[in-house]
């Protein structure tokens, strides 16, 4: 099916906030209305060709944003009431994401407008939350509601599904490390899981706390695996090598609900707290383990994920207040 996409030329500049810190850091953070009210951005992505995309969750919609004209697209989705959720790029730029509330993965031509549909095999499926790419092509996706991960082979639309050994898991975020292997959090108990790209078969390390809940996790260039400990307030780091989990506690701690993380090229972890008011944006030094804290500008409404580009700019999506935002660091 070919979606009609509507372009749209006039954006509204929401707040363009220029902040200096200290060590030295600065950081303009801009933010853009989407052109749809009551979008509510879930996730942010970033094509190939540098246009940031972003899931419409209630809207039924996909976002394109170009920030040299500041323009947007946006494609309405064949299925009513989707839900997309989590999306990423293909090397073609063409942009896969999760229907959540229809179970299935969607693939977006971007030159023709038309979205093709991959079915979830199991009914007991449902939720597909979040998706990546591995350095295959192979795309990876967590279920939530269905404690499952899932693969999707995109030459031949084969979908296979692993369920997650701990019931009720509520797998969440997920990356790919530097050989290829998926680490994903979960985010209903206090583990962190790996699964095997070609036998699929899943490796559960538990957090030291009981009450731990690592929501949205991200992989920097040493292979560290780091979450946000969405109900404790604390940053946390697993060493694959020797299961070894070290925690810092951030900023705003017990109120603070530690939600969206990325990892820049430099090794820096950035996060936000988005129990905090307004919601932050926290950049994190591993090196010197020195935390330095921004507020969103326009409140943020719950960062629930942010991603980072090849260049270290930021890009995040504000689902509460409609918009979403670039960061540039200098």
């Amino acid at each position: 099916m070919t979606i009609k996409s509507i372009l749209i030329v006039a954006t509204i500049l929401a707040s363009c906030v220029i902040l200096v810190a200290a060590a030295n850091v600065t950081v303009v953070i801009k933010e853009w209305e989407v052109p749809t009210p009551s979008s509510h951005p879930h996730d942010p992505a970033v094509a190939p060709d540098g246009a940031a995309w972003y899931t419409g969750q209630n809207a039924n919609t996909l976002g394109r944003f170009d920030p040299v004209t500041e323009q947007f697209k946006e494609y309405q989705l064949p299925t009513p009431g989707s839900g997309p959720h989590g999306l990423v790029a293909d090397r073609e730029g063409n942009i896969w994401y999760t229907g959540n509330r229809a179970a299935h993965i969607g693939r977006l031509d971007v030159k023709t407008g038309e979205v093709k549909e991959y079915r979830m095999p199991d009914s007991a499926a449902s939720g597909p939350h979040t998706p990546i790419f591995d350095q295959k092509g192979v795309l990876w996706f967590t279920v939530q509601s269905g404690s499952m991960v899932g693969r999707l082979d995109p030459a031949t639309g084969e979908v296979k599904l692993k369920v997650v050994p701990t019931p009720r898991a509520s797998p969440y975020g997920i990356v790919i490390d530097s050989k290829g292997i998926p680490w994903f959090s979960e985010f209903s108990t206090n583990k962190i899981g790996r699964i095997d790209p070609v036998s699929m078969e899943i490796k559960e390390y538990p957090l030291p706390a009981s009450n731990a809940r690592p929501r949205r996790i991200a992989v920097t260039s040493d292979d560290m695996i780091w979450y946000t400990d969405y109900t404790r307030g604390f940053l946390g780091r697993l060493d694959p090598t020797t299961g070894k989990v070290t925690e810092w506690p951030i900023p705003a701690r017990d109120r603070a609900q530690p939600y969206g993380i990325a990892a820049t090229p430099d090794g820096i972890i950035w996060y936000s707290e988005s129990g905090a008011r307004p919601n932050t944006l926290v950049r994190f030094d591993p090196k010197t383990a020195q935390s330095t804290t921004w507020p969103i500008p326009s409140g943020g409404g719950v960062v629930r994920h942010m991603v980072s580009a090849p260049d270290g700019t930021l890009w995040l999506a504000c689902s509460g207040i409609n918009r979403i935002a670039r960061v540039v660091v200098r």
